[in-house]
């Protein structure tokens, strides 16, 4: 009988990724992917599709309905703990405008409960949290590795119950559990090809742009010229995630997936006009009014395509130190592609693949 890895967030966008590469460097494991009834089709044909892609894990994907937010992960006993030997918890609802009730149950609840099947699993050497950088709330100035609870403030229920997901797993490493935390920034397609499954982030300028015919007029909040998106490809995350979830002095660390020297606001729609071959007027409206509009004012929202709850990261005051990362990731041979290479791609990918949602898997 192999050792398992115990996957959560599988067929997500990241881990419909990630889990190849996880069983790729662990030819001796199998996965037990815990899938929602709901998803369970879609996943049976992610794992054929992966199978037919990367031999090498044939046989090696095992999938089990379950609810990360009931006890045990609703497995009724599927999960073997005496077998289970690392997990790998990406399960979580990444939606900027998520009602509270759900975040709690899937972000806090959810990651409890795996917390809970962890600590009863006698040979686990790892836990791999996957967290967002945005567990920073509003705070204001620079926000490192090590830090969690800054006194800080937060927009929506997505970050606040990701940071209180966090705390639940500094509590259990603290009480030994050899955790490791990875924070992504906005993850946006495949540098190499574009590819995604969810329009968010700086997606919301691209539709725009190209949904008008030569000139767009965007509505801008505070300083575009100054204000700073930090946006990673998700082909980035995958290989961080992987290469440091192979180094056991990862254990015990929190990495921010994050690009140290992200554009401006101002830089990514001047990359978005020459991929376009759009003109932007930009249209500045105080932060209050825009939100009021995309709330209040009927049809704004839909025809904007951007909802209020996005319009904060315009004037995010946070930036990510990533030295600890950065150096970490260099061992594991792994480097950021550079937006202004790859910005491109993403338009033509948004082109090609209009109806592409903006809804999180949930």
């Amino acid at each position: 009988m192999r050792d398992t890895v115990l996957f959560t967030g599988f067929p997500g966008f990241l881990g419909s990724e990630l889990l190849p590469r996880v069983l790729a460097a662990a030819p001796d494991r199998e996965a037990l992917c815990v899938v929602q009834s709901r998803f369970a089709p879609l996943a049976r044909e992610r794992a054929a599709a992966l199978e037919a892609r990367f031999p090498g894990i044939a046989g090696r994907i095992r999938l089990a309905e379950g609810d990360i937010a009931r006890p045990g992960l609703g497995l009724a006993g599927a999960a073997e703990p005496a077998r289970v030997v690392e997990v790998f918890h990406l399960a979580a609802v990444y939606d900027l405008s998520v009602e509270r009730a759900l975040a709690e149950r899937v972000n806090v609840e959810g990651t409890r409960r795996t917390l809970a099947l962890a600590a009863d699993c006698p040979r686990l050497q790892a836990f791999h949290h996957v967290s967002t950088c945005y567990v920073s709330g509003r705070h204001a100035g620079v926000f490192r590795e090590g830090d969690l609870d800054v006194g800080q403030a937060f927009n929506n229920a997505y970050e606040e119950t990701k940071f209180r997901a966090e705390l639940l797993v500094r509590e259990a490493a603290r009480k030994g559990l050899p955790a490791a935390v990875y924070r992504p920034a906005i993850v946006v397609g495949d540098s190499a090809t574009g590819e995604t499954q969810k329009y968010d982030g700086p997606y919301y300028f691209i539709r725009w742009a190209l949904r008008l015919p030569a000139v767009a007029i965007l509505p801008m909040v505070g300083d575009p010229a100054a204000v700073r998106l930090n946006v990673v490809p998700r082909d980035f995350v995958v290989q961080a995630i992987a290469g440091l979830a192979a180094d056991p002095g990862a254990r015990g660390r929190t990495f921010h997936l994050a690009d140290p020297s992200p554009l401006t606001i101002d830089e990514i729609v001047r990359g978005i006009e020459a991929a376009s071959g759009r003109f932007v007027v930009r249209v500045p409206l105080p932060l209050g009014v825009a939100k009021a509009a995309l709330d209040r004012v009927p049809g704004v929202e839909a025809l904007l395509g951007i909802p209020s709850s996005a319009v904060d990261y315009f004037v995010h005051p946070t930036t990510y130190a990533t030295d600890a990362t950065r150096e970490a990731l260099r061992a594991a041979g792994v480097e950021l592609p550079r937006l202004r290479d790859y910005l491109p791609r993403l338009v033509e990918y948004v082109r090609a693949h209009p109806d592409v949602p903006s809804a999180a898997m949930a």
